[in-house]
């Protein structure tokens, strides 16, 4: 049940969605952003889920769904996956998705993805993916990824909507702007397959050091503040039919 608020928000800054045709025409890589135990699976960690989430488990399905056909037609497809040394906290949040444990794996649903040619995947230890794909020499995986394949569009699921998602998409978009990513032009955010989390106002009051993070209300704040730095949002993503000879 959406609540009188979100309803209230998204009455104040409606967010416009598209239908997404993906083309053959057109080279689109597939972004994955922390589809991993520790952000989605109940009670793999810290920031885990307490309890099965409608809204997350939807974004897993998804994004297995466009993983498979990206892997089917041999797209290129990148899969960040925050793994964080212990000694080295993500504040303001407690310790997660730890290297080498399996908080820091992807999720069953997408463990396959490991043995994917057309996969790269990508450790990554802060919120941002495109900052977190800089090597010690100065070079960045995401930027070769994107240069190697000479992609022009990609394609972002994920969680969290506001947070990993919205970090990586920005930077994204600002790299674009510059010129650093080229051929990239287009970034799209696909809604349905991205999902954040829940803390309600009455847990955080009562949980030393939370903040309140109602999820309805802050997945659509994401996906708004994307479409406000230039991505654009999907509602459904579809590709486009084969060509006949």
């Amino acid at each position: 049940m959406v609540s009188p608020t979100v309803d209230l928000l998204k009455s104040e800054i409606p967010l416009e969605q598209e239908l997404v045709i993906l083309s053959e025409d057109v080279v689109t890589g597939l972004v994955l952003v922390d589809i991993i135990n520790g952000f989605c699976t109940v009670g793999a960690g810290n920031l885990a889920p307490r309890e099965a989430n409608s809204q997350i488990s939807g974004m897993i399905n998804e994004s297995e769904r466009l993983a498979r056909l990206f892997c089917e037609k041999k797209w290129p497809v990148m899969a960040f996956l925050d793994s964080h040394h212990p000694d080295k906290p993500e504040e303001p949040y407690p310790s997660h998705c730890i290297a080498g444990t399996d908080e820091s794996n992807l999720v069953p649903a997408l463990r396959w993805l490991e043995n994917e040619a057309n996969v790269t995947i990508r450790r990554k230890d802060c919120f941002d993916g495109y900052l977190g794909s800089t090597e010690n020499d100065g070079s960045n995986v995401f930027v070769d990824w994107v240069k190697k394949n000479k992609i022009k569009a990609i394609l972002v699921v994920g969680i969290c909507t506001d947070i990993c998602v919205l970090d990586f998409v920005c930077s994204t978009l600002s790299a674009r702007n510059l010129g650093f990513l080229t051929p990239l032009e287009h970034v799209v955010v696909y809604s349905r397959g991205c999902a954040t989390f829940d803390v309600p106002l009455h847990v955080a009051r009562n949980t030393k050091g939370a903040l309140a993070h109602p999820q309805e209300f802050m997945h659509h704040v994401g996906l708004y503040m994307a479409k406000e730095r230039g991505a654009k949002i999907a509602s459904e993503v579809s590709f486009e039919a084969p060509k006949k000879p």
